[in-house]
């Protein structure tokens, strides 16, 4: 099978084209490839282009433990720039369908910068899932061993817990993260956040991702956090999200839609043999 490796932050992905393996890898042979000793080495897997009538391409996206995921902002981006070297693309906007929903990318700057509609982020604990009475899952309190942690829950095509703290490590999303990960309150488990506040434009984020561990950056945690600072008040709509692997530039709207921006960089051509 051949691969495109690219990263995003240092987020990597393998692009695997339906056209070099008309079969989606069995979820052993998607943890082998993903082994960062064993195999190849990612953060996931990218399935497409799928043909799809809902929009101008199909993505379907899998975690390193063979798990599948709704939507990864990262993921999209590089998903878009792979379709960019295909010249299936140019630099005008274009949609991609994923189980998270559709949304709309965009090249800029010759393919260095990707934007991303991610969709509208809701509180709504019905949709992230979050179990309990339906309700908006905003300020409430999350027990973890003897630690009591806030929490706010959000959708954005996928779930996410975002833990807003007065400091915050990768220590503790290594250790914390996975606990809440598979919490009793997300049936579904979840992605999980820990967010520090700098400014009015400025976050901090350190990451534990479902399916995936600690990741020095993710687009879809970028706009879950970056929704949640503006929930709480804490930031203005135009926000810079600094990560271990770097920054993304989220945009809220009136509606809570995300506009996320960044980097994409191409790493290698690959086959596993």
């Amino acid at each position: 099978m051949r691969f495109k490796k690219y990263h995003a932050l240092g987020n990597d992905y393998l692009v695997l084209d339906p056209k070099d393996a008309p079969d989606i890898p069995s979820t052993e042979q998607l943890k082998r490839i993903c082994h960062r000793r064993l195999g190849l080495g990612s953060d996931g897997i990218l399935y497409g282009p799928i043909p799809t009538q809902e929009a101008d391409f199909g993505l379907r996206i899998f975690n390193p433990d063979g798990s599948e995921a709704e939507k990864s902002g990262n993921g999209l981006r590089i998903f878009a720039r792979y379709l960019w070297e295909c010249r299936l693309v140019a630099e005008t906007p274009f949609t991609i369908l994923t189980l998270g929903g559709k949304v709309t990318a965009q090249i800029q700057e010759g393919g260095e910068t990707i934007t991303v509609d991610m969709g509208v982020a809701r509180f709504d604990s019905q949709a992230i899932p979050v179990v309990g009475k339906p309700r908006e899952v905003i300020d409430e309190r999350l027990p973890v061993g003897d630690q009591v942690y806030p929490f706010y829950a959000v959708t954005i095509g996928n779930p996410h817990c975002v833990i807003p703290l007065d400091t915050i490590s990768p220590e503790l999303a290594r250790t914390v993260g996975p606990k809440v990960e598979r919490h009793p309150f997300f049936p579904k488990r979840t992605n999980v956040q820990f967010l520090e506040i700098i400014d009015r434009h400025q976050i901090q984020i350190e990451i534990w991702e479902r399916g995936a561990g600690y990741t020095l950056a993710s687009g879809s945690s970028s706009s879950a956090a970056a929704a949640v600072a503006y929930c709480m008040g804490a930031c203005e709509p135009s926000v810079t999200v600094h990560m271990p692997g770097g920054d993304l530039f989220i945009e809220i709207g009136p509606d809570n839609r995300i506009q996320m921006r960044g980097p994409v960089t191409p790493v290698a051509d690959m086959i596993l043999i």
